[in-house]
């Protein structure tokens, strides 16, 4: 699995953490958001349960796997 880098860049007015395209919610201050990309690094290697997931991919088929709950991607803060 790829690692997952929490990029901490400034966002509509504000700063914010970016994982590849996607940005987390607006913080007033840069440190703010550094402790919230810190935060969410770390839960993400927190591994949970073997699980059934569903979802839908872009041409609307919808596929059943199993999720292993310890299967935790690498993750990093860049600031």
């Amino acid at each position: 699995m790829a690692k997952l880098v929490y990029e901490i860049v400034q966002h509509d007015g504000g700063w914010a953490y970016k994982v590849n395209d996607t940005f987390s919610e607006t913080f007033p201050t840069h440190n703010h958001a550094l402790q919230a990309a810190e935060t969410a690094a770390a839960e993400q290697r927190v591994a949970g349960s073997t699980d059934g997931i569903q979802y839908e991919d872009a041409e609307g088929r919808w596929h059943d796997e199993l999720a292993k709950g310890d299967d935790r991607p690498d993750t990093e803060v860049s600031d």
